[in-house]
């Protein structure tokens, strides 16, 4: 019997998907755990596997968004009426529905589509497959996608193939952007991603529902700068000054659980695993991987971990649990030549901590002005958690760590 395939709910957060790109067309043979589309959740582009074994019979909505549980496609055995399975789920009619052409005439169509030579004399397929991010890579750079050799599965183009195309392809021209809505020629309007619209939602909902309060302190950073420059003498990769924070925030949220709290309503919850978010910037927003049990991890891992982590952020192939179960967020801007800001808190944490750069000022050292490096952090609080007091107790152990950063290794 034809089994009717709704989108699911990739992420806990997710309330629509949308069809980013078909790995299969109708009248493919597809097997269970095979890989059938690509989908934009709110956090990440995702693989959108089959659960059942059949052939291709329809696709519902070939690209756009579908709302959780809508119909996208119906699989089944060779020649079943699709149709029927349809409405057999009492499935409504799509807004946009895909046309499905008679079998006769796209047996003709793809005949003629299969003999046409590209430039290189290479028949191809009128749809290439390519991953999405290829695709963004070849689009910006002016690159044909159907003249690129695809290293993926079957013959799926991925980054790693554009990134060969360009070494060895001449500098495109420039070309102008392309542009969801332009009106008179003065502004352009560009849709709203799913990442966006979520990210929207979230922090709307922290900001006005969550009652802020801000504390800020001015750490003096030059003993972590000499400790760093001495742990690379030794460390297997370069640590970096958000590593340290984000060891030295760990080390202080084992002396104050408060701060490593949720608000859950009708109670609080006090974690007892320090999961650290780190904020991590791509083209369609913001994106928070987590640092499983920071408190436990030497710096080395912490960095090799982040990097990892942002790597795959910007890659969009971060999984649904390496962006889930943070009791903490850090979000550091300082690389940006930022020296101060507040952060909106990244639910369901109760803070959220801002990190500035560090800048070289004048400082008063036993009783004489002297040259100083100094960085500033602001703790954002959820005041129905979290009091001031607490707050401010949390920032002076962080701010002596990172002071005397032998105190992390404690």
């Amino acid at each position: 019997m034809a089994e009717v395939i709704k989108m699911p709910r990739i992420s806990d957060t997710m309330e629509e998907g949308t069809i980013v790109a078909w790995l299969k067309e109708v009248g493919d043979t597809v097997e269970a755990g095979e890989t059938i589309a690509e989908v934009e959740t709110d956090k990440a582009t995702m693989e959108l596997d089959s659960y059942v074994d059949g052939v291709l019979l329809h696709i519902e909505v070939q690209e756009g968004t579908v709302p959780i549980n809508g119909v996208i496609a119906v699989i089944g055995d060779e020649g079943e009426d699709w149709k029927a399975a349809l409405s057999a789920d009492h499935a409504p009619a799509p807004a946009n529905p895909v046309v499905e052409t008679p079998a006769e005439p796209v047996a003709e169509v793809q005949a003629v589509e299969a003999a046409a030579p590209s430039a290189n004399g290479n028949a191809v397929d009128n749809r290439v497959k390519a991953s999405p991010l290829a695709k963004a890579m070849a689009k910006e750079s002016g690159l044909d996608l159907a003249a690129i050799a695809g290293s993926g599965e079957n013959g799926r183009i991925i980054k790693r193939d554009v990134e060969q195309a360009l070494t060895s392809a001449p500098t495109p021209a420039a070309t102008a952007p392309v542009t969801a809505i332009s009106t008179e020629g003065d502004y352009v309007d560009y849709p709203v991603t799913n990442m966006r619209k979520t990210i929207a939602r979230r922090l709307g909902e922290s900001k006005f529902s969550a009652p802020h309060f801000y504390l800020t302190v001015e750490i003096n950073m030059d003993q972590a700068i000499h400790a760093r420059k001495q742990l690379n003498e030794f460390a297997p990769t370069k640590l970096s000054f958000n590593d340290l924070v984000i060891k030295a925030a760990a080390a202080s949220l084992k002396k104050h659980p408060a701060i490593n709290s949720s608000w859950l309503g009708d109670r609080i919850r006090e974690n007892k695993s320090i999961n650290i978010g780190v904020a991590v910037a791509v083209d369609e927003g913001l994106l928070v991987p987590v640092v499983r049990n920071a408190d436990m991890k030497a710096l080395s891992q912490i960095n090799a971990e982040v990097k990892d982590l942002a790597g795959k952020a910007k890659d969009k192939k971060l999984g649904m649990d390496e962006m889930q179960g943070n009791t903490f967020t850090i979000s550091n801007l300082g690389m940006f030549g930022i020296e101060e800001f507040t952060a909106i808190i990244n639910p369901p944490d109760a803070c959220i901590l801002a990190v500035g750069g560090i800048n070289q000022k004048p400082v008063v050292r036993d009783g004489e002005i002297v040259v100083g490096n100094t960085m500033k952090v602001t703790l954002s609080c959820d005041h129905r958690v979290v009091d001031g007091a607490k707050g401010a107790a949390f920032l002076k152990d962080f701010k002596s760590v990172l002071e005397d950063p032998i105190r992390m290794l404690v």
